[in-house]
């Protein structure tokens, strides 16, 4: 038996002249801009043209083009061995749809199609769910599947935020990097999203916030300083904080050595490679801070390809309703855009 698994991410510009196509994409989603397609359309092309010039100069920064297909390639042929040599009932193999850049849901359900599996498995690499993000792409994904006469059983693991091995990968790096520091501020970041999400139902943030729970509980020392905010802010709306940058600056005066934990992103990108590496640890600096450390993204760790080998392999423990398959710890009532409330 066959089983096509399929890893959401949102994808980058792979040149200079892709930046902003990249933007429009991003911003033409109807989960960032929930406007009617003829009023968005438009919008999003204003909004990617004006923002294209700064965006441009970060990714040459990082070389003139974003890593993470680069990297969710080597997440994918990790996981697809990790299957494979440890599954011996199924045959495995791992497909990428990237949300805003390629490979789209477009090219990648032809590929799927191709492999004529028996079932296929989505799995965002968002370990919390936010409908902006693992929402959206799988939304996008059965939207094309359909068009596309991709009549396959279909189940989806919608988020992991509290997996053991998840948890347990950040926690080993987290140990390594702490390990005889003092006088240390230990910050969790995670891409921001504005307030009004969070009050129409998203449950991002209460997830991010089990996920820092669950590691510090794993960590066990009360003594460690520890916080969580948020980055990556935009545009004029109020977004959900504290933001890292306020963080940055409060407990650089404090002349604390800083240590970033990025527990949103399971990928290098312009997020870690820039916002976090360049321009965080300046004004960190800038600020009385002689000691900035960043934690890197958890890429092709052993414990987290483990995390999702066993999500994958184990998924049925996890079966709710309609083949969705998410975490036992269920977000709450209050929190309607969660698709086990849907």
């Amino acid at each position: 038996m066959k089983i096509a698994v399929v890893l959401f991410n949102l994808g980058g510009p792979d040149k200079i002249e892709s930046v902003e196509p990249f933007l429009f994409n991003l911003f033409n989603d109807p989960e960032i801009l929930n406007l009617p397609s003829f009023i968005r359309y438009p919008l999003a092309k204003l909004i990617s043209k004006r923002r294209a010039p700064i965006a441009k100069n970060i990714y040459k920064e990082i070389g003139g083009s974003s890593p993470i297909l680069r990297l969710t390639k080597e997440q994918a042929i990790n996981l697809e061995n990790s299957l494979n040599n440890t599954q011996k009932t199924f045959i495995y193999k791992v497909f990428i749809a990237m949300r805003c850049w390629h490979p789209r849901a477009t090219e990648t359900v032809n590929l799927v199609k191709e492999f004529n599996p028996s079932e296929v498995i989505l799995l965002p690499l968002y370990p919390q769910y936010s409908a902006a993000t693992s929402g959206s792409s799988i939304q996008e994904w059965k939207k094309v599947a359909k068009e596309n006469n991709l009549n396959t059983k279909t189940s989806t693991i919608c988020c992991y935020p509290e997996d053991n091995k998840f948890v347990e990968a950040h926690i080993e790096l987290i140990k390594k990097k702490i390990e005889g520091l003092k006088n240390f501020k230990l910050i969790f970041s995670a891409h921001g999203l504005p307030e009004k999400n969070i009050k129409k139902g998203d449950p991002y943030q209460w997830q991010v916030e089990q996920s820092v729970k669950k590691i510090m509980e794993g960590i066990n020392n009360t003594n460690i300083d520890y916080v969580l905010s948020y980055q990556s802010r935009v545009g004029p709306l109020k977004w959900i904080g504290p933001s890292t940058e306020d963080i940055i600056i409060e407990y650089s005066k404090k002349e604390k050595h800083l240590v970033i934990v990025p527990i949103a992103f399971v990928s290098e990108h312009s997020e870690t490679l820039v916002e976090l590496d360049i321009e965080y640890e300046k004004l960190a600096r800038n600020n009385g801070c002689k000691n900035y450390t960043r934690i890197e993204a958890l890429g092709t760790n052993k414990l987290f390809i483990q995390s999702l080998s066993d999500l994958i392999a184990n998924k049925d423990v996890n079966d709710f309703k309609e083949n969705l398959y998410p975490p036992k710890n269920r977000c709450p009532s209050s929190f309607t855009k969660c698709p086990c409330l849907n």
